[in-house]
């Protein structure tokens, strides 16, 4: 149960163009959309709950540098290998790079004013944002989390967070990967040792706050 909505934050991550739309990032090496379109009405709902609680929402979007400074060599080759490397022409512009039309948030989920994103050249949402100081400053220590894809930068923000202190909310019916197997393995890793990473919960229950 949330019970202290004031000390929450809505962490909504990469809720890009390139993960969530044909012919993005994610399009090119899995092939498909699909295990993406069920959550997004879901983070609709947690959205419209954070901002109706005055919760405060901070948004992430993963993106480099249009020369590649800020992208090393093995990402950059571990990117190629899967068929969609990082800077590399789509549809929707170079893939995962900074202002370009498929690095953005998705028209679905679109922030409003005062509502912070945070551009990251990594997985992680702590590594290279100043998101740990907005949340201290907000005294945040609860975060719901929601985006994709499990498996790298939402799993990866979730370890960072909990090694920074906050407990953290894993709503699993917000949160996807390509691989069905995968996206099941992330769910049932939070849950272990008794909520090593937190803990896992859904769209429902956190809106119900039980």
């Amino acid at each position: 149960m949330i019970k202290d909505l004031k000390h929450t934050a809505l962490i909504m991550i990469d809720f890009q163009r390139d993960f969530c739309e044909v012919g993005g990032y994610a399009y090119k090496f899995s092939g498909n959309i699909n295990w993406v379109k069920s959550i997004l009405p879901k983070a609709k709902k947690l959205l419209k709950f954070a901002r109706t609680s005055k919760m405060p929402v901070i948004y992430t979007r993963e993106g480099y540098k249009p020369d590649l400074s800020d992208c090393d060599k093995f990402r950059l080759a571990r990117s190629k290998k899967a068929g969609a490397q990082i800077g590399s022409r789509g549809p929707m512009g170079r893939l995962l790079i900074r202002g370009e039309y498929g690095q953005d948030i998705i028209d679905l989920l679109k922030p409003i004013k005062d509502e912070p994103v945070l551009d990251k050249a990594s997985y992680g949402a702590f590594t290279t944002t100043n998101l740990e100081n907005i949340l201290k400053r907000k005294n945040i220590t609860h975060l719901i989390i929601c985006g994709v894809t499990a498996d790298v930068c939402v799993h990866t923000t979730l370890r960072e967070a909990t090694d920074l202190g906050f407990y953290c909310y894993y709503v699993k019916d917000a949160i996807s990967t390509p691989d069905p197997k995968l996206r099941k393995a992330c769910e049932k890793m939070v849950g272990a040792e008794g909520g090593i990473w937190g803990e896992v919960t859904s769209t429902l229950s956190i809106i119900n706050k039980k």
